[in-house]
């Protein structure tokens, strides 16, 4: 085995209240790319900043090619060849890539910035940024921003380069080109730790993967045995042998629950129409773009509809506000569940009770009693990980705040719920709790539309598929026609599946949308 550049011996790490670590142990050498994983709060970023220097570790210790070392600071850890790069880029937005690259190190002296103007275009070519070193960082990408991070560190003399979810605000051409920056970082002997809960991206890049559980070594897998349900096994402590629990068995002459007919909502010409029946997940695939985040906001009263018409259990729906829809029985779990979904600041409680207040008030009060029981028997439902229903949602993490999002809907027993990315940012252990809470609710007779761009997700969790392209639905596919090939066709414009362009265009009558539903 090659000498380790670092390692972390039996670190623990207390904050009031809470153990962040507990007898912790990891090593990584020269040009080997480690994994670190685990669900939100196992201690993966608790034990990356003892690394970095922004933590002192209580107990334990750091070792150094070997000898024992202490960072009392953030520039100790530099000096050592130790970065961290955070999943939030750390850059001087309104200067120069150049100037990024030497912060801190500017001598003002027309030859020797001339002499950084090269440096840095030798820098930004070890990285594969074809850029302007006079480009001014606001104006690139996420994944140049991120290329920019690692050519400072290669600046500093990295020797280990830690990644926090690099790959979080990337496009797939991005992470593909970070990929490759790393198998080269790792040919010039760069130790890299890689923070992901993405499973597929550590396959595709870890020589070796440690596993946290609660603070706590959980256990370590080599390059040939990285495998899902593995990796699963050890973050959720226990065997999952299916992550998604749907049975596929709706019933297809179930009640229709939701019916869309001819809909058109402002900024879009193409009709829709579509129909949800009672206990059934459908997916909604699609790439980037294709109006599916828009859709779901028109049914629920965020966007304006300009015709068409919508029907809950056969009766007319009209929506222009999000009140209306919520009233009638139809709810959103959105995509951007920090700014649309919850109120960080405000507590557990408060959020849970917020679109509820008609039913935890009376004569224009709120009565506590009734609050703090929803709050308690949401949180032991959905096993919310909380201090209490006091703390506030911002600190929880991405999958506990799902659940509360979720947990004030449940609330008012809603008949049609829309789910806008219902796992992302979110834990491979808080995604198996999410998806047995959307199975329940579909066996409870709820219909549940599923819109996701996980393509495991779609073709796990759905009993059909409805495939949107530029505003339109391109296709249907049956759980018998299901695979991603065919996902893939109608999402870049093919049609297929049942028919051409299915339910979609003027509807004349408003049954007409049960009645297709009724003969497929």
């Amino acid at each position: 085995m090659a000498v380790p550049l670092i390692e972390a011996v039996g670190v623990s790490k207390r904050f009031p209240g809470v153990v962040a670590l507990s007898g912790v142990s990891m090593h990584v050498a020269p040009g080997e790319v480690l994994a670190v994983v685990g669900e939100n709060g196992a201690g993966k970023s608790t034990l990356m900043k003892v690394l970095a220097g922004i933590y002192t570790p209580d107990e334990g210790e750091l070792r150094l090619d070997g000898k024992s070392i202490q960072f009392p600071g953030v520039p100790a850890a530099l000096a050592a060849g130790i970065v961290l790069i955070h999943q939030e880029l750390n850059l001087a937005e309104n200067l120069s890539i150049a100037a990024n690259l030497f912060l801190g190190r500017e001598s003002g002296l027309f030859l020797e910035l001339s002499a950084e103007r090269v440096a840095s275009r030798e820098l930004m070519a070890r990285v594969g940024l074809e850029a302007s070193p006079d480009r001014i960082v606001g104006s690139l990408s996420p994944g140049q921003k991120q290329l920019v991070e690692i050519a400072r560190a290669l600046r500093a003399k990295a020797r280990l380069i830690v990644f926090d979810e690099p790959t979080s605000s990337l496009t797939q051409r991005e992470t593909d080109r970070l990929y490759e920056v790393i198998d080269d970082l790792k040919r010039q002997d760069v130790a890299i730790v890689y923070i992901s809960h993405r499973l597929a991206e550590v396959k595709r890049v870890a020589d070796r993967v440690i596993v946290l559980r609660d603070g706590k070594n959980a256990g370590e897998l080599p390059r040939e045995r990285i495998n899902h349900d593995a990796l699963i096994r050890l973050m959720v402590g226990r065997d999952l042998k299916q992550l998604y629990p749907r049975n596929h068995q709706a019933k297809q002459d179930a009640q229709v629950r939701l019916a869309v007919n001819g809909l058109r909502r402002e900024g879009c010409p193409h009709a829709v129409s579509l129909a949800l029946r009672a206990g059934e997940i459908v997916g909604m695939a699609g790439l980037v773009g294709a109006g599916r985040t828009e859709l779901a906001e028109t049914l629920f009263g965020v966007r304006r509809i300009t015709s068409g018409e919508v029907l809950l259990d056969g009766v007319p729906l009209r929506v222009t506000h999000p009140r209306e829809a919520m009233s009638a029985g139809l709810v959103l779990v959105p995509e951007d569940r920090r700014h649309h979904g919850l109120l960080l600041e405000f507590a557990i409680s408060d959020n849970l009770a917020l679109p509820n207040y008609d039913r935890l008030s009376s004569m224009g009060w709120l009565l506590p009693g009734p609050i703090a029981k929803l709050a308690r028997d949401t949180m032991e439902r959905l096993r919310v990980r909380a201090f209490g229903p006091s703390q506030a949602a911002g600190q929880l993490s991405g999958g506990n705040q799902q659940k509360v999002v979720l947990g004030k809907w449940l609330a008012r027993r809603p008949k049609v719920i829309l789910f806008d990315e219902p796992t992302r940012g979110v834990d491979v252990g808080a995604r198996s709790e999410i998806y047995a809470l959307m199975d329940q609710l579909a066996d409870a007779g709820t219909a549940v539309l599923m819109i996701s761009s996980d393509m495991e997700e779609v073709l796990g969790m759905s009993d059909r598929v409805l495939v949107m392209h530029e505003g339109r639905l391109a296709g249907e596919l049956s759980r018998g026609e299901l695979n991603e090939e065919a996902v893939m066709r109608l999402a870049t414009g093919g049609y297929g599946g049942k028919g051409d362009d299915p339910l979609v265009g003027r509807v004349s009558d408003r049954s007409t949308a049960l009645r297709r539903a009724d003969d497929r």
